[in-house]
Order: C-alpha cells, then sequence, then structure tokens
C-alpha cells in the first residue's frame, strides 16, 4: 500500500527534527546553531521572495537592527535572553512595517533597489549610533538564563533554546505559506492584475510578508547574537542581504527546505574554507552562486523535487 504524501511529510519532518536533536553530540554546536540562525533568516527572505515575488536586498538591516536591539537589552537593561530576543524581533518588525510602506509601492529592480538604499541608510545610522558600538561592535553580550530555570552560558543549553525558536520560526513560515493567506501571496506573485481584480487588497498582502519576513529575519538576528555574545556591522553590511539571496537560490527558491539545506551549505563551506584560503571565500561563494543560476536554477531541493517527479511521473 502506497505511503500518502502527507505521511511523508510527516516522517520526513520527525526525521529532521530527530538528527537536529541529535546534532549538538555530533557536531560542534555552536556551528550547528550558526546554521540554525541562518536557515531562519533564509526561510525568512524565502518567505517574501519564493512565495511573494518581492526581491529585497535589505534585509540585513533587519537582520542587524535585532541583533543590535537585542544585544543591547541584554547586556544594557539586563533583560532576560527571551525578552531580549522579543525586543529585537519587535524592533526588526517595526522597521519592516516603516520599509515596507515605502517600498512596496514600486515593483521589480525599483523595490529591490529601494529596500537595498534604505538598509544602507541604517547601516550608516548604526556606524554613528552609541548603542551600537561603532565600528567595534556590541561586544560581551551575556547570554544570561532562561527565565532561572536554564543557564544558557551553556553550549548545549543554548543549543536546544535555539533550536525551538527556529522550530518555531519554520513551524509559522509553513503555516503561513499553506494557509489562505499563503495561497494569495502565490497569486499575487503568479497574475498581480488578476488578483487586483479578483478584489485582494494586494498592497495590504505585501505589506504583511514584508512585515512577518523582515520579523523572522530579525528573531534570527536576535538568536545569533545571543550565540556569539556579540553584534556587529557585518550583520547590518548589504553583502549579509547578499549572503542570504545566495543560500536561498542554492537551496531552491520558493521551496520549504531549500533555504535551510542552502543554508547548511554556505555555512558549512566558509566555516570549512575561511582558514584555508582566506579572503578567496568571497570568490568562491560567487562562483557557487554563477554554477547554480546557470545550470541549476530550481537550487538543491528543487533540482531533486523535479528529478522525483520525472521518476514517478507525478505533477
Amino acid at each position: 500500500m502506497p505511503v500518502s504524501r502527507d505521511r511523508l511529510t510527516v516522517i520526513g519532518y520527525g526525521v529532521g527534527l530527530a538528527a537536529l536533536l541529535f546534532a549538538p553530540h555530533v557536531f560542534y554546536p555552536v556551528l550547528v546553531m550558526k546554521v540554525l540562525c541562518f536557515s531562519l533568516f533564509a526561510c525568512a527572505f524565502n518567505l517574501l521572495l519564493g512565495y511573494a515575488g518581492l526581491l529585497s536586498f535589505g534585509h540585513a538591516a533587519f537582520f542587524g537592527v535585532a541583533a543590535y536591539v537585542a544585544g543591547h537589552a541584554l547586556k544594557v537593561w539586563g533583560l532576560p535572553a527571551p525578552i531580549g530576543l522579543l525586543a529585537g524581533t519587535l524592533a526588526a518588525a517595526v522597521l519592516g512595517w516603516v520599509f515596507g510602506s515605502l517600498a512596496i509601492r514600486r515593483q521589480g529592480i525599483y523595490f529591490a533597489m529601494i529596500t537595498l538604499a534604505l538598509a544602507q541608510m541604517m547601516y550608516f545610522a548604526f556606524i554613528q549610533a552609541r548603542f551600537t558600538g561603532g565600528e567595534d561592535g556590541l561586544q560581551g553580550v551575556p547570554r544570561g538564563s532562561l527565565f532561572g530555570v536554564a543557564n544558557l552560558a551553556d553550549d548545549m543549553n543554548l543549543y536546544y533554546f535555539v533550536l525551538a525558536i527556529c522550530a518555531f520560526g519554520f513551524w509559522l513560515i509553513h503555516r503561513t505559506i499553506h494557509s489562505p493567506f499563503g495561497q494569495v501571496l502565490k497569486a499575487i506573485r503568479e497574475n498581480e492584475p488578476r488578483a487586483i481584480s479578483l478584489g485582494y487588497d494586494v498592497a495590504r498582502y505585501k505589506l504583511l510578508a514584508f512585515v512577518l519576513s523582515a520579523a523572522l529575519a530579525g528573531l534570527a538576528g536576535a538568536t545569533k547574537t545571543l550565540v556569539f555574545t556579540f553584534a556587529s556591522l557585518t550583520d547590518a553590511d548589504w553583502q549579509m542581504s547578499g549572503e542570504v539571496v545566495l543560500m536561498t537560490l542554492v537551496g531552491g527558491l520558493g521551496t520549504v527546505f531549500g533555504p535551510v539545506v542552502g543554508a547548511a551549505a554556505i555555512v558549512t563551506l566558509e566555516d570549512q574554507l575561511a582558514d584555508k584560503v582566506g579572503s578567496l571565500v568571497s570568490v568562491i561563494m560567487g562562483s557557487i552562486f554563477v554554477v547554480c543560476v546557470l545550470l541549476f536554477r530550481r537550487g538543491i531541493v528543487g533540482e531533486l523535487q523535479a528529478l522525483y517527479r520525472r521518476i514517478t511521473g507525478s505533477r
């Protein structure tokens, strides 16, 4: 008796969760936490580009502002870790609302350039702001504890806390794209004039998608600050926006697991090559991007899905 698609999905999620629960006993926990943070970041970006069709070159601004706000809340205000992460996420959501309100009035390359320009404005604001530490960054951020229950200074305790955060973020994205709201986003991506003719308030749907994507990107940035105990200008630089685009395209644009696979591949490659080739890492990443665009346009997961459909003859 053939296994239904829904049951296969549930089994896949269960196997993936079991592997993540066991991962810190095999791999360096901090590296796996970095992969989780960037996986959430890439999934947040994929929600906007892969399902709403909006290419943003400014997502580093949300990642960076949440990193700074969460770090400041933990270090200066002395807030508990969950509250600090929530503060960073809310800051990214508010910034996303401001950016989205300005950018969604345009489409295509104009939308992308507006988000890039706004993100660069935030980058230079971070350089001048006192609470960010300028070019020195915000260092020595305490991990604290989970409401006094678990000491997050311990890598294993922090790992399972980060895993819970990223699992929640992934669940929220999964629910969003499979909800009526997600179906409307796909309709807007495929044919915006038709969605307008059907009576949908396209601008409102785009803005909601933008804010949700910004908030989840902020959650990833805030969690990254908790893991590495610092926030720097690198988090808000335009290269970070380019990196999340690369992760999404390499993994598979518009797929559920594609950004996770892409983030894991890019982060692991950068970690392994950093000490061996130094500054050539950027050249190698660029070469991977070119090869992916030319030969594997669907990305790793997209190509595997296409191969599966060809073998099984399914749609």
